[in-house]
């Protein structure tokens, strides 16, 4: 399964759901980083020095990170879902069909 940094503002049941699905997340809080408004390039560098893929709700400034500094373990960018469990599913299955995430960018959105 896959190693994963969840952003702050990244939900807590969503979180919660990938590690029952096997993942191991690491957030914020588990860090010691939490409530410091850290940059988000701070953020990338982290996850980057852990060797975890980044999953975040700010889509827009981690696709330009992604364009900007591809040699990441990978950035999952998702939209807000009230469907917690929902999201984390289809985290968790686009995870496993993309494989390698190694400088890859995946964006995984609510159904319309």
């Amino acid at each position: 399964m896959a190693r994963i940094y969840a952003n702050e503002n990244f939900p807590l049941p969503v979180v919660e759901e990938l590690c029952r699905l096997g993942h191991d997340v690491l957030t914020t809080l588990d860090a010691g980083q939490a409530g410091q408004a850290m940059p988000d390039e701070v953020v990338l560098q982290f996850a980057v020095s852990q060797e975890r893929i980044l999953i975040t709700l700010n889509r827009k400034h981690f696709i330009r990170f992604h364009e900007q500094v591809p040699t990441h373990a990978g950035i999952v960018v998702c939209t807000v879902d009230p469907d917690f469990v929902g999201q984390a599913r289809r985290i968790d299955e686009a995870l496993r069909c993309e494989g390698d995430m190694h400088g890859q960018l995946l964006r995984v959105n609510r159904p319309a």
